[in-house]
C-alpha cells in the first residue's frame, strides 16, 4: 500500500493576549511599539512630532472636562478581547488609575486616535474594532484634513472588517465644538485638540 500524502489548508494563526505577552517577555518586540489586533500582531509607524504635539492636546485638553470620574490613558493596552489589545493614542476610562493595579482596563467611556498616516486604519481597523468592543464615544484627530471625526452608535456591520461599525459618523471643523458623550455638560473646541 502507498502511503498518501495529506493535503491541509494553510491555517492562519491568531495569537492570544497570553501567547502575545509570552512572545514580548522573550524579548521579539523589543524596540518595536505593536498592538494585538484580533490575533494579528501589528507594528505601528514611527510617531511624528505633529502626532505626538496632538496626542498631548488631546489629553490636556480632555482630562479637565471629564475629571473627575475618568482618567486617561496615553498610548496604553486596553485588553478588548482574548486576541485584540490595542494601545489607543488616549483612552478615558471611568474610575481612578489604582483601579487597574492588576489588569488592563477592559472599557473605555472615550477614545481618541490622532491619524496622519494611519487615516484609513483607523478609520477601518480600528472603528470597526472599537464598535465590536461597544464602545460609544470614538473620535479621531484628523491632522490630514485639520478636522475631528466622531463616530459614535456601534451596531453590527457584516460589510465592516469585524463585523461592527458606527452608525453615526460627525465631521467637524477647527471652528466647532462638541461634548463627550460621557460628561455631556463639558464643550470642548475641536481646535484645541489640533497642533
Amino acid at each position: 500500500m502507498i502511503a498518501t500524502e495529506v493535503q491541509r489548508t494553510p491555517h492562519v494563526h491568531r495569537w492570544t493576549r497570553d501567547e502575545y505577552y509570552g512572545i514580548a517577555a522573550l524579548g521579539f518586540f523589543e524596540g518595536r511599539h505593536v498592538e494585538l489586533i484580533e490575533g494579528n500582531v501589528i507594528e505601528m509607524s514611527p510617531m511624528g512630532t505633529a502626532h505626538a504635539t496632538a496626542v498631548g492636546l488631546v489629553s490636556d485638553t480632555l482630562r479637565p472636562s471629564l475629571s473627575p470620574g475618568f482618567f486617561d490613558r496615553c498610548q496604553q493596552p486596553l485588553d478588548l478581547a482574548e486576541i485584540s489589545e490595542p494601545e489607543p493614542d488616549v483612552a478615558f476610562i471611568a474610575g481612578h488609575r489604582r483601579d487597574y493595579g492588576q489588569s488592563h482596563p477592559d472599557r473605555a467611556s472615550l477614545i481618541v486616535e490622532v491619524s496622519d498616516s494611519s487615516l484609513d486604519y483607523d478609520r477601518k481597523e480600528k472603528a470597526s474594532l472599537y464598535a465590536k468592543a461597544g464602545i460609544l464615544d470614538y473620535w479621531i484627530v484628523n491632522l490630514v484634513d485639520r478636522c475631528l471625526e466622531v463616530r459614535r452608535d456601534p451596531a453590527p456591520d457584516p460589510a465592516a472588517t469585524h463585523g461592527f461599525d458606527y452608525a453615526t459618523v460627525i465631521v467637524l471643523g477647527p471652528a466647532d465644538t462638541l461634548s463627550p458623550l460621557a460628561k455631556p455638560q463639558a464643550v470642548v473646541r475641536v481646535a484645541d485638540l489640533l497642533p
